[in-house]
């Protein structure tokens, strides 16, 4: 008995060792090391995001400008969220490379009033710098234009950002993109339309399509409102998936677009472009992003 159950015990091992060694055959390809033991040869290492370059340059409108943050009508470049040295915005760059470092190794190529149709020459200028790093915040004129049917078509905002995009890349290869969303438009309405100095500064001609006739809560005025809004959405959709592509690009996961913002952060001159404080509350989002393990969704 004793023999017999030692010979059905060697024959169930003969046979489970065969049906292991098939299936491990089908697994890994014919007896290939395991995935984990030796990658498949198709398969790209993931590039390690570099949370500390050592160098920023800077693209977008007049946000990254600075514009109205100082001084009525005019650039303020010193307090630039991405740039900028003031201590009162500790800046992307300055929060990465320290003040001095900030001042000899960071480059804003944002022009105010541009579109993303202007990206393209922007990015072209910037990487003349060879950065380490491009920041990247516009759109928000491509939707406040003078009437809703006036804004960038979506299929043509998302063509100039890839080929903006597609031109840094054979430029310089390893240039990481931080990608900020475009603002939420229809709050900076909501929270400016009780002021009597912002309703006034709109009628100016501030982004029309959403700010004109600011306190109209009739279903012409509601509809616009929310033409631009979802325009601005579909904006902030391209730019996730354009840069989704690119593997040393990251996208803020639509931080900008959902910082509560209020008055604090809206220039006092014109109650649409950020306010120091507004600057720093975009540097505080960009560092995030930047120095994040992985990317924010």
């Amino acid at each position: 008995m004793r023999t017999r159950s030692h010979r059905a015990r060697g024959v169930l091992a003969v046979v489970a060792a065969a049906v292991l060694g098939v299936a491990g055959c089908d697994a890994v390809g014919g007896g290939s090391a395991a995935p984990s033991e030796r990658p498949a040869p198709s398969a790209k290492p993931t590039p390690r995001w570099d949370r500390s370059p050592s160098s920023v340059a800077a693209v977008g409108d007049s946000i990254t400008r600075a514009f109205d943050a100082c001084d009525v009508l005019s650039d303020c470049p010193e307090a630039s969220w991405a740039t900028g040295t003031s201590p009162e915005v500790d800046s992307l760059a300055v929060r990465l490379l320290g003040r001095s470092g900030a001042a000899r190794r960071s480059w804003n190529h944002a022009v105010t009033g541009a579109r993303m149709a202007d990206l393209p020459g922007q990015l072209a200028r910037a990487v003349r710098h060879e950065p380490q790093l491009v920041t990247v915040l516009i759109g928000a004129n491509d939707a406040c234009r003078a009437t809703p049917s006036a804004m960038t078509p979506v299929s043509a905002f998302r063509a100039d950002f890839e080929d903006a995009l597609r031109s840094l890349r054979k430029a310089l290869p390893r240039t990481q993109v931080f990608v900020a969303s475009v603002p939420d438009l229809k709050r900076l309405w909501s929270a400016g339309r009780s002021s009597a100095m912002a309703r006034q500064v709109w009628q100016l001609g501030v982004c029309p399509s959403m700010l004109g006739d600011a306190q109209a809560l009739d279903a012409s005025a509601t509809q616009r409102r929310d033409r631009v809004q979802q325009r601005v959405e579909d904006y902030n959709k391209v730019l996730e998936e354009v840069c989704a592509r690119d593997e040393r690009c990251r996208f803020d996961g639509g931080a900008v677009y959902d910082y509560r913002f209020g008055t604090a952060q809206l220039s006092r001159w014109d109650y649409f472009h950020p306010s120091v404080n507004g600057q720093a509350r975009l540097a505080e989002i960009a560092y995030r992003t930047v120095t994040a393990d992985k990317p924010l969704t």
